[in-house]
């Protein structure tokens, strides 16, 4: 049985990915909940650094000027490490954001946009993301997004809003 999708419909173009509910299905299951209740719907990517990631799904960032956004998580709390397949933060990867802490993810996840290898769980050092998914298509939109000129808190000036997330199973 083939992996989902979801299809991103963004204000600056539309690009989707595949989810290895395969090897992640914890997390991918947490993404599919939030996807199918209309959660990302609206939100904005409150983080873009170039050279490195894209992130988004904190509830506060339907306002884009909220000081709030990316300090949020889904209505109901954190969600357990998936430290199961051994999936590198490579470019165009989906990766669980946290805390820092353990079992901290939630609603947010990042789009790397370069080999952000440390990053992965199984590397040394104290950051540990589980990769969930790959962008197959639509990548030109992950680079028009990268490039988007950001204030010195890393927020889009300009705000990206993630119009509508499809979850085809």
């Amino acid at each position: 049985m083939p992996n989902p999708t979801a299809t991103f419909e963004t204000s600056l173009g539309t690009f989707t990915a595949e989810l290895f509910k395969d090897q992640m299905p914890l997390t991918v299951g947490n993404f599919e909940k939030l996807a199918t209740s209309g959660f990302y719907d609206g939100l904005h990517f409150h983080r873009v650094i170039n050279s490195f990631m894209l992130q988004f799904g904190c509830p506060f960032s339907k306002d884009p000027s909220s000081p709030r956004a990316g300090t949020g998580g889904p209505p109901w709390g954190d969600i357990k490490d998936e430290h199961t397949a051994k999936l590198s933060n490579e470019p165009m990867t989906l990766s669980m954001a946290n805390t820092g802490s353990a079992n901290s993810g939630g609603s947010q996840f990042f789009i790397n946009t370069v080999h952000n290898h440390y990053l992965d769980w199984f590397s040394p050092g104290p950051s540990k993301h589980p990769v969930f998914g790959k962008v197959i298509t639509g990548q030109d939109v992950i680079k028009k997004i990268e490039a988007t000129p950001t204030d010195g808190s890393d927020r889009p000036r300009t705000p990206v809003k993630v119009i509508k997330v499809t979850y085809t199973a």
